[in-house]
């Protein structure tokens, strides 16, 4: 699936609306969605204080740069460009939700914001700062989840993006950010600690402490060494 930054399939214009959105709660903000994507929210889009509780903590500084894995329509990224001074990506791989999602931005003419259609394993994780995780892959293991039927999803993917996410922030500089809502935060690395919770303990809020592993620096030079990267769950350097 290509990773690209998608365009809205048309432009619409409107004066700015950002006090709106960092006002409103989450059944006035949701109203924004078509009604097929407001439904969903409840279950699958994060809650407006909790999109401004993670983004405050992620933002460090005037442009500092967030991802959200697993973005959805884009709610968390625009509440964090309207809540912070950061600047947040989002990436998605259901192509109408980042339609949705642009369509959203550019009605609002809401700044710092852009969303990205692929896969997490096709995004450069040392182009980012922080980066945000509403329980991106639980899909793939319980089906009853299922937000759709145009993405395929299987037991295995859980693993494979989960252990990709885990070996990418653990390359990561020190004192990178992690925000995770939700989940047994499987995609956290040991070199990372919770530093503070919220919403009786489904927010996390992660830095990172410690240096990563021996087997993953030494990961990251087999792959740089060899021109390519490792497949994920193979060769002597998987992960456990």
């Amino acid at each position: 699936m290509p990773f690209h930054t998608f365009k809205a399939l048309k432009k619409i214009t409107a004066k700015p609306d950002r006090e709106l959105l960092q006002a409103c709660k989450d059944e006035e903000f949701d109203q924004l969605f078509p009604a097929s994507i407001s439904a969903l929210s409840l279950c699958h889009w994060s809650p407006v204080n909790v999109c401004r509780t993670a983004a405050q903590f992620l933002v460090t500084a005037p442009g500092t740069r967030v991802l959200d894995i697993g973005c959805g329509p884009g709610k968390f990224c625009v509440i964090g460009a309207t809540s912070t001074a950061g600047h947040f990506t989002g990436v998605e791989q259901r192509k109408r939700l980042v339609r949705t999602a642009s369509e959203l931005v550019e009605r609002h003419r809401i700044p710092r914001v852009e969303f990205q259609h692929g896969n997490i394993n096709q995004v450069q994780f040392r182009e980012f700062d922080a980066f945000y995780l509403f329980n991106p892959f639980q899909e793939n293991v319980m089906p009853a989840l299922r937000i759709d039927y145009d993405v395929e999803l299987e037991p295995k993917l859980y693993t494979d993006y989960t252990a990709h996410v885990q070996q990418q922030l653990m390359r990561m500089p020190m004192a990178t950010r992690v925000a995770s809502y939700c989940g047994d935060d499987s995609e956290i690395p040991s070199c990372y600690a919770c530093e503070k919770t919220a919403f009786t303990g489904k927010l996390k809020l992660w830095v990172k402490k410690h240096p990563a592993p021996a087997y993953a620096t030494a990961a990251e030079s087999y792959a740089q060494d060899n021109g390519r990267a490792i497949p994920l769950g193979t060769g002597p350097l998987a992960l456990a």
